[in-house]
């Protein structure tokens, strides 16, 4: 049945409602566990130091439950996604995160790109592939024998879509850097990270800081 202009205000006034809720979920539930290392980045002026890396708990998503309105309805009627398909999502996107941010002067291309392609789409794929072996990347990270732990925090949920089904997070890539050369602090960068549905899965399909938007 179709909904009187006053009632689809209200169902979208109750759906931002609850989506506000939902991402102060996400974001406290951040902090029940330890908050990652602030990222350094190595400077060449020095010779070999040796910068210890802590080891990278295993990231964990809790289960999201529906979100109740005021009536008594849930939320994810009016959305394109499940409970379940969120707590997926989110999933894929601290694994990636993780992924992404974890590698070695001594890991090919091709190692590289085999970790990251159940997470990401193929043409996804082939941009971050691109971009680990850019001369201007790989010569440095060969030469200082460069070798980054990662991880992820998921801080909101920036849009969702449908046709396919997708959900952009805006997400904290944090590094801890060890090389030849002495490790210097950088700020943790925020990206937004969106996800398509395929399959029953989902995967990374666009990556980018989250200052310039999500195209």
């Amino acid at each position: 049945m179709d909904l009187t202009p006053g009632r689809q205000r209200l169902v979208f006034v109750v759906i931002v409602i609850a989506l506000v809720g939902l991402t102060s979920y996400l974001i406290e539930s951040r902090h029940s566990g330890a908050a990652p290392a602030a990222a350094p980045s190595p400077s060449a002026s020095t010779p070999q130091s040796s910068v210890s890396t802590p080891a990278v708990p295993p990231s964990s998503v809790p289960a999201v439950t529906p979100v109740p309105t005021a009536s008594g309805a849930e939320i994810y009627q009016w959305l394109p996604f499940t409970a379940a398909d969120l707590s997926a999502a989110a999933q894929t996107t601290l694994t990636f995160a993780r992924d992404y941010s974890t590698w070695s002067y001594t890991e090919s291309v091709t190692d590289y790109a085999a970790k990251l392609s159940p997470l990401v789409t193929t043409q996804e794929l082939a941009t971050l592939k691109s971009g680990y072996s850019t001369a201007g990347v790989a010569g440095p990270r060969v030469q200082d024998k460069q070798v980054s732990t990662g991880s992820g925090t998921i801080n909101s949920i920036r849009s969702f879509g449908a046709g396919p089904v997708s959900i952009t997070f805006v997400v904290t890539l944090n590094q801890q850097v060890t090389s030849t050369q002495p490790a210097t602090t950088a700020p943790p960068q925020k990206y937004a990270v969106t996800l398509v549905s395929s399959g029953g899965a989902w995967q990374v399909s666009d990556l980018e800081l989250s200052q310039l938007g999500n195209t």
